[in-house]
């Protein structure tokens, strides 16, 4: 069976921070039926884009069987994904300012699909490769200590 390797980033910046990413990586797990093939260290960083507490963040990689078109994969791991951050008090849809700029807030979970192997997938509800990782040390750093050759040489322009 073909495997796909899915990189994650993960950030908590309310409540229990630690213990809000552990939870996470659970409950991932239960979703994937498979647990993480790599954990990167946990950083701890200002809030990004927004004033708010400190973020602790990592990024995990998991190796699972290819299910469909990449598109509806990662699309259906996307679904995962948004179950999951709700389950851990995760509220709000995304916000935006009136011209359409993203708005960041706290929150006690976020979980980015950063890289589905090395597609790239477009659609409205998702691109991949995460488009601002290379804008993100605290994703950049922990994503670079747990990828295989094959991502940084498809993707060079994230990692430099």
């Amino acid at each position: 069976m073909e495997r796909i390797d899915l990189y994650l980033g993960l950030g908590s910046n309310l409540g229990k921070r630690e213990q809000n990413l552990l939870r996470a990586v659970n409950l991932l797990d239960e979703a994937f039926g498979a647990h993480p093939e790599r954990i990167s260290r946990i950083v701890e960083t200002l809030a990004w884009g927004f004033e708010g507490p400190d973020f602790l963040n990592f990024c995990v990689l998991y190796r699972l069987p290819r299910k469909g078109s990449p598109q509806e994969h990662a699309t259906e791991i996307l679904h995962q994904i948004k179950e999951i951050e709700k389950a851990l008090g995760r509220e709000e849809e995304p916000l935006f300012d009136p011209e359409g700029k993203r708005l960041y807030h706290n929150r006690p979970i976020d979980i980015d699909i950063l890289c589905y192997g090395t597609e790239i997938i477009h659609t409205d509800e998702l691109t991949i490769p995460h488009p601002l990782i290379g804008q993100r040390d605290f994703v950049k750093k922990p994503l670079l200590e747990i990828s295989k050759p094959g991502i940084r040489a498809a993707f060079p322009e994230i990692f430099a």
